[in-house]
């Protein structure tokens, strides 16, 4: 019979160490392991906004681009952030790293220039509210407009599938005979 194997929780006072320990994993690229100490701290402390933006962080580490990364998980960790500042700006570096890690993946920049937009829009929002002498947002939408500068690919303009070139003309329509068999 195999052997059930339960959660255990942490204490509310072992909380700082945690902290200190998932962004230790973070630094050491071990993003699976941060994630999982920060999801044992919000059980203890399910509003610790350290532990979810954090987590969002964490999270967003793992992007490969890949259509199972947990955007709308990120997303929704993000924007239950209580500081509007914060709110705005983690929510602009999900969306930046969103589209590193898909442009990384192979996908078309021009696809992804929504998502840079996107970001640069979170990080304008956040630099109008932003703490006296934090140049954070400022400091990603300068990333993500020197992102833009180096790929000009996100500004090319794709054909889609309804588009002609100058010399397609238009499909003409043949009318068909129908010829009627003697019965």
């Amino acid at each position: 019979m195999p052997h059930q194997h339960q959660l255990k929780s942490i204490s509310k006072p072992g909380i700082p160490e945690a902290i200190a320990k998932a962004e230790l994993y973070r630094y050491l690229n071990e993003p699976e392991e941060a994630e999982s100490i920060c999801r044992d701290i919000l059980v203890v402390d399910s509003d610790h906004q350290l532990a979810r933006r954090m987590l969002g962080l964490a999270i967003t580490d793992q992007f490969t681009g890949a259509a199972d990364d947990r955007y709308a998980e990120a997303h929704s960790i993000f924007q239950s952030l209580r500081d509007p500042y914060e709110r705005n700006y983690y929510t602009g570096l999900l969306q930046e790293r969103r589209a590193k890690a898909q442009l990384h993946s192979g996908c078309s920049a021009h696809i992804l220039l929504p998502l840079i937009e996107e970001a640069l829009r979170c990080f304008a929002e956040a630099e109008k509210i932003r703490p006296a002498g934090n140049d954070d947002s400022i400091l990603r939408w300068n990333r993500c407009v020197r992102l833009l500068e180096s790929r000009p690919e996100f500004h090319a303009i794709q054909p889609g599938p309804g588009d002609f070139e100058s010399e397609d003309t238009p499909p003409v329509n043949v009318p068909v005979r129908r010829t009627t068999t003697p019965r």
